[in-house]
């Protein structure tokens, strides 16, 4: 792909050849993730008559879905978006076609739905790492990368606040398996019409080709952003169940607290948004846990919130850092990339985070009851200012690009060719 010479915003990347098509076909797709989790809950609760068993079945679920991200990643790097994720995409929307069908009645054994729901986990196309791979190789403007990524994280947190919406509309017209079955024809429709896009046609395969060498510059590069991701995965993990503990030492009921949720993702989107729009001279990796700390500490002062509202706004400045810690984790990642493994990067940080996010939540639910609602706060921003901390030791030491670092070796390695000749 050809440089962008166009000025950077965020129209400029949607004015990319394909850019909107191929954009607009990934979010379909991954609209799926964002209604899949209560669809299946909610299925599988109303299948069995427990709770205890949907929360077992949700969780090999979601542990499938994102341990095994790596690996899909890896697949799609070698083979291809179109020759990875096709396969993908009919074993994840038929198995959950087959969930939906179980779910459909009460009655179906456990074992079965647990069995279905994790072989649909596994095969969970990782759209959003693929989607930030091809924006890699359609904007070769780091400037415009930024704003790519930073629309792309934006879409991506308003889809996981619309998807259980929509979900809550489909329950009032038909039973919860009807949300499983939205959710495996969505991820159908979009990945169908993602991978026949023609840039994703043209993104190259050359896994195959990375030497060992190049790998472990990979591996290095990719520390900071996986843990500034885990950091930032365990801190929001904590914050659903804090908030809710919050509100009922004070009184409020559920539909309150809804909207403290609603107000954080709305922040991570405001955030994201300007985030992308500024043109920054600090680099990405000193970026990264500056962003980080400032959730950190936005999270340690929310817990000292006099009122519900006063933890509305202190959650809200929360959110402005969540959007941009990830956009920037993922544009270090894809730095750190070699050509052919950026969906394998940006899986990583996807998994980081999942994976962080499971971990504050469980955390979260040990400590709450044990522990003043202040001290928990203060511990979910400690994670991230950990993180913080972890990462700034790096940032004295830039690395440069493998693929830039491979380039001036080729340069130099020709440059003494020719002065042989001579």
């Amino acid at each position: 792909m050809s440089a962008s010479s166009t000025r950077p915003s965020y129209a400029a990347v949607l004015r990319m050849p394909h850019a909107t098509r191929t954009f607009t076909a990934a979010l379909v797709g991954r609209l799926s993730y964002g209604m899949v989790s209560l669809a299946v809950l909610l299925a599988v609760s109303r299948a069995t008559g427990s709770y205890a068993v949907a929360g077992v079945i949700m969780a090999l679920f979601g542990a499938a879905s994102v341990f095994l991200s790596p690996l899909r990643a890896a697949l799609v790097d070698r083979h291809g978006p179109r020759r990875a994720l096709l396969p993908m995409a009919a074993l994840y929307a038929g198995l959950l076609g087959v969930l939906a069908a179980a779910t459909w009645r009460p009655g179906a054994p456990a074992a079965v739905l647990g069995t279905a729901a994790v072989a649909a986990g596994a095969c969970t196309p990782p759209l959003g790492p693929t989607m930030r791979a091809v924006w890699g190789e359609l904007v070769t403007d780091r400037r415009l990368l930024q704003r790519a990524y930073s629309l792309d994280g934006v879409a991506e947190e308003l889809l996981f606040v619309s998807g259980p919406l929509l979900m809550g509309v489909v329950v009032q017209f038909a039973p919860p398996a009807a949300g499983v079955a939205i959710s495996a024809l969505l991820v159908a429709i979009g990945t169908l019409a993602f991978v026949t896009s023609p840039v994703v046609r043209s993104v190259a395969v050359q896994a195959s080709r990375v030497r060992a060498r190049m790998r472990m510059r990979i591996e290095r590069g990719l520390v900071q952003p996986v843990v500034v991701a885990a950091g930032v995965g365990l801190s929001l993990g904590a914050v659903d169940l804090l908030v809710l503990a919050f509100a009922e030492e004070r009184g409020h009921g559920d539909d309150t607290v809804a909207w403290i949720f609603a107000a954080l993702s709305a922040g991570s989107a405001a955030g994201g948004l300007l985030y992308g729009a500024v043109e920054w001279r600090a680099g990405a990796r000193v970026r990264l846990p500056a962003l980080t700390a400032g959730l950190g500490l936005s999270l340690a002062v929310a817990g000292l919130s006099p009122s519900l509202a006063t933890l509305t706004g202190a959650v809200v400045c929360a959110g402005f850092f969540v959007a941009p810690a990830l956009t920037t984790a993922y544009l270090v990642a894809d730095e750190s990339a070699a050509p052919g493994a950026r969906v394998q990067a940006g899986a990583w940080v996807n998994t980081a985070v999942n994976a962080g996010i499971s971990t504050g939540a469980a955390a979260a639910g040990l400590l709450v009851g044990r522990l003043p609602v202040e001290a928990g706060f203060a511990l979910a921003g400690g994670a991230a200012l950990l993180a913080a901390a972890a990462v700034g030791v790096g940032t004295r030491y830039p690395r440069a690009r493998p693929q830039e670092q491979e380039q001036e070796q080729e340069q130099e390695q020709e440059a003494g060719s020719v002065e042989q000749a001579r």
